[in-house]
């Protein structure tokens, strides 16, 4: 008989409807039945997770699931860098872009199917040693921000639950309403020591994964283990220019648009005139200057059946 498999469920109760600990107990109940040891804990405040992750991989669990939203992935990600313990994931959340990236089915607050179906997928996933960012010292699964979309981020969180509510409707609306306002941003993006951009930019995408928002593939090239970063540059300032990038990157049309870049590189350097915020995963960090690394085959993941063939490239 193989070793019993020790599970670390790590719950955030803001990430979410009020009655959803509920369902992840019996989430919980349901893989104990498979013969599982299992052990759910809950979050009091910002950055335990990433804590209560990184003591259960050294306590030998062999998952840590992140029932939450992507705030919630990432503490749970920055708590597993280098760990042997496997990160998965319960959409909880209100974005669940790393759900999504994955292929898991997200289904709307009040599905009464909305995490059970993630938790059988789950039981089949195959563990797998992916990339991860990094952000002057903080990991990310998914992509950093730097100027108009960190500055929604900065304003939207922390979101009230009315917010969290409308889901993406919500940032679409500050987006519009912080855009008339945003200051023109004056960027350098130097990738791998050679300057690439230097000029008026409205945002600057540093990807690991194709997915943003959970709506659009930003950069459909993007694999995540294949040693590099994927940088979007919008180039550009202003109501209008937002406009033009935000139809274009739902239509998929910014892919062919002279005024968006695109590079590859292992460290990408990032500095603007005024200084403007950075987030990551959707939350806010800091401010420019920024650093940014890929940390390759750093952090083991659990990779449901579901997800899309050209995530990977040595899966």
């Amino acid at each position: 008989m193989g070793r019993l498999r020790q599970v670390m469920i790590i719950y955030n109760p803001v990430a979410g409807p009020r009655e959803m600990l509920r369902e992840v107990q019996a989430v919980a109940r349901k893989w104990e039945g498979l013969g599982w040891s299992v052990l759910l804990r809950v979050t009091e405040r910002p950055g335990m997770a990433t804590d209560m992750a990184h003591e259960a991989a050294l306590e030998g669990f062999d998952w840590v699931i992140a029932a939450g939203g992507d705030g919630t992935v990432n503490e749970v990600a920055n708590g597993l860098v280098g760990m042997p313990a496997a990160l998965g994931v319960l959409p909880v959340g209100t974005g669940n872009v790393w759900a999504r990236q994955l292929g898991l089915p997200v289904y709307p607050l009040v599905h009464p199917l909305r995490i059970q179906v993630a938790a059988h997928l789950l039981e089949a996933a195959r563990e797998h040693v992916i990339d991860v960012g990094r952000a002057n010292g903080r990991y990310f699964l998914l992509w950093a921000g730097i100027g108009l979309d960190a500055q929604v981020a900065q304003h939207m969180e922390p979101r009230t639950r009315n917010a969290k509510r409308l889901g993406a409707l919500a940032y679409l609306i500050a987006a519009a309403m912080i855009a008339k306002d945003f200051p023109a941003m004056r960027a350098t993006v130097i990738v791998d020591g050679r300057r690439r951009v230097k000029g008026r930019t409205l945002v600057v995408l540093v990807a690991n994964a194709q997915l943003y928002g959970g709506l659009v593939r930003i950069a459909p090239q993007a694999v995540l283990d294949d040693g590099y970063l994927n940088i979007c540059v919008f180039r550009g300032m202003g109501l209008p220019w937002a406009i033009r990038h935000f139809f274009n990157v739902f239509g998929g049309r910014h892919l062919q648009d002279p005024a968006v870049k695109f590079f590859t590189g292992r460290r990408v350097v990032v500095e603007t005139r005024p200084v403007v915020p950075v987030q990551v995963d959707g939350e806010p960090i800091g401010y420019t200057p920024m650093v940014f690394e890929i940390i390759p085959r750093s952090l083991r993941i659990l990779v449901p059946p579901t997800a899309p063939a050209d995530l990977f490239q040595g899966l």
